[in-house]
């Protein structure tokens, strides 16, 4: 009886565990939609000379279809090109167990938005996409971390080295990019 009791207290320690990182900055149901987002994580940062760049993932689940938005911060005092996304876009992620996972661009051309900040006198472009998963990348993504990224924009191609641990100078914060999914799938499933 005793250890019956152990059991059934350590299993709920455990669901509360599973579903305590699940914090939401959205999340909305009706009669016809529903509708559940992550606050965005800071997966890479790269800060050479005046140049800043920032990649951010967010998950969400829109009706039932879980999908990854990416945002693409760049600051510069210079002028930045523009980047952009084609339909054909993808991000392509190497795992740490050798398994490639692939995720295609959920919808037309985007490009950033450029922007002046006046005060500490920078030009920012910003770039917001979204990414589908599929059944069998979804399930890879649960179970191995990840070591490289690749976005293929529209002429171009970039590759990200994610740590397990990232320490941002700048936004002074701390992540985990390599266990993102691991981590966080679960809470738009």
């Amino acid at each position: 009886m005793k250890n019956l009791l152990l059991l059934l207290l350590l299993s709920t320690f455990t669901i509360n565990a599973q579903t305590k990182d699940c914090v939401y900055d959205v999340e909305e149901k009706t009669d016809s939609t529903s509708l559940k987002t992550l606050p965005h994580k800071l997966m890479n940062e790269k800060i050479f000379g005046n140049n800043k760049e920032f990649i951010f993932f967010g998950l969400l689940n829109n009706n039932g279809v879980p999908m990854l938005s990416l945002q693409q911060l760049q600051k510069n005092n210079d002028f930045i090109p523009t980047s952009c996304l084609s339909k054909n876009s993808k991000i392509i992620f190497q795992l740490m167990n050798g398994k490639i996972v692939t995720l295609r661009h959920a919808f037309d051309d985007v490009c950033s938005d450029l922007t002046y900040n006046s005060e500490e006198k920078n030009n920012i472009r910003i770039l917001t996409a979204y990414f589908y998963f599929t059944k069998t990348n979804y399930e890879e993504l649960k179970s191995s971390p990840i070591s490289l990224m690749r976005i293929q924009f529209a002429g171009e191609t970039k590759d990200f080295v994610l740590k397990n641990e990232l320490m941002s100078e700048t936004l002074k914060t701390t992540s985990n990019p390599a266990s993102y999914f691991i981590e966080f799938l679960k809470c738009v499933e």
